[in-house]
């Protein structure tokens, strides 16, 4: 039986990859998303949801939540995360074993498979990477990220640049992928390139 193909997609912060990720997924290739694993991990009564109350208490729960179980405020525990490097890692170190043993779990489920996409921001960062056989960064210039993230999320130009510089430099990423996808010029121009690398090797 051939080796399961398993692609680790990742890039920088708003560099597109999510952009390729529902592409993919429309193309009918199971792809798993390390933010919502993230997410899930995070979500009231569970362990790290507890452990992040613990830690910072009302300052981080979303307004209007259930008063017994309320959700996290992602901006707010983003805003920070993303100020105190120290504080990003303890969340880390929260999380991603939670991430892994769902993507392990997720991957085991979907071992018949030809093609397995593991949609992960921090492939290289979390040292992901094993579990994929070949590593997809997308790519675009550092003004195209600023400026993508700054409209997404409606951040300050000195928040943008906080979370840009929370992950490794792009170019670092793209130096250790297999394939580097570009996403810096037309929207979706980039469909032709993915297919064809979708298409390489089934």
């Amino acid at each position: 039986m051939p080796r399961q193909r398993r692609i680790g997609l990742t890039g920088g912060i708003a560099s597109g990859k999510s952009s390729v990720g529902r592409w993919l997924a429309q193309q009918h290739v199971p792809v798993l998303d390390a933010d919502q694993y993230a997410h899930d991990a995070l979500a009231p009564g569970e362990p790290a949801w507890q452990a992040v109350i613990d830690r910072y208490g009302s300052a981080v729960l979303k307004q209007g939540s259930n008063p017994t179980q309320p959700a996290l405020s992602r901006e707010a525990l983003g805003s920070i995360v993303f100020a105190k490097a120290p504080e990003r890692r303890w969340l880390e170190q929260q999380v991603h074993p939670l991430v892994r043993a769902r993507f392990q779990t997720e991957l085991q489920r979907l071992n018949s498979e030809p093609i397995t996409v593991l949609m992960i921001p921090l492939l290289y960062e979390a040292g992901l990477e094993s579990l994929c056989t070949e590593v997809w960064v997308v790519h675009c210039t550092a003004a195209q990220q600023r400026e993508r993230l700054i409209a997404r999320n409606t951040l300050s130009a000195a928040a943008a640049e906080q979370r840009i510089q929370a992950q490794w430099p792009l170019e670092r990423k793209c130096q250790l992928a297999d394939q580097v996808i570009d996403n810096s010029g037309a929207a979706n121009a980039w469909k032709d390139q993915v297919r064809a690398l979708l298409m390489a090797r089934t």
